[in-house]
């Protein structure tokens, strides 16, 4: 009798971890997943070695918004981490160190720290004059595509670099830091 229980115990415990691991599993690979930020392209918002946690069902509901911070395929069979800056249809343009799309000025205020560091050097600016037809031989962002940039711009291997960036290669969009703990909380 006592040996009986003793399997009928060891087989719900197999049962509840035979659960958990297949409830973990769902999760990661439908919902979310933790990823480790790799470089310094996104600096100073993200530091390397940063871990967060990517939301995979957000853009299953509607599409990227412009500033999201997005993981996605790269071409060079790895993810990388970018903020979306153009939307399908928009046309982007820098010009001195001002971001406009569609012709009208926007703010990118995760961007002012670097801008103040370089202004007191005198080293040129954060982000090089581009148009979008220089960068990737069209007026505008393709339907399904997004433009992506890392905030360092001068060490960001982005759109400007490997082009626009498909819908269907977005992994998830990402805002949360869980490690290390001195940098726990949302990004922008």
């Amino acid at each position: 009798m006592k040996e009986e229980k003793q399997k009928n115990e060891l087989w719900e415990w197999t049962k509840v971890l035979l659960i958990a691991f297949g409830l973990a599993a769902l999760i990661r690979y439908f919902l979310f997943t933790p990823i480790v930020v790799d470089g310094e392209s996104m600096m100073p918002t993200l530091e390397n070695g940063d871990k967060m946690i990517v939301n995979k069902i957000g853009y299953t509901i509607g599409g990227p918004k412009r500033f999201d911070i997005v993981v996605f395929h790269a071409p060079e069979r790895k993810d990388y981490i970018k903020r979306v800056i153009g939307l399908p249809g928009d046309h982007i343009e820098y010009r001195d160190d001002q971001l406009y799309i569609n012709g009208k000025p926007y703010d990118e205020p995760y961007l002012d720290e670097y801008k103040a560091a370089l202004s007191g050097l005198s080293e040129g600016p954060l982000t090089e004059d581009f148009t979008l037809e220089d960068k990737i031989q069209r007026a505008t962002v393709p339907e399904g595509h997004v433009f992506v940039m890392g905030d360092n711009r001068r060490y960001s291997k982005d759109s400007r670099h490997i082009g626009v960036i498909a819908f269907d290669e977005i992994i998830g969009n990402t805002s949360l830091v869980f490690w290390p703990m001195d940098d726990f909380g949302i990004v922008r």
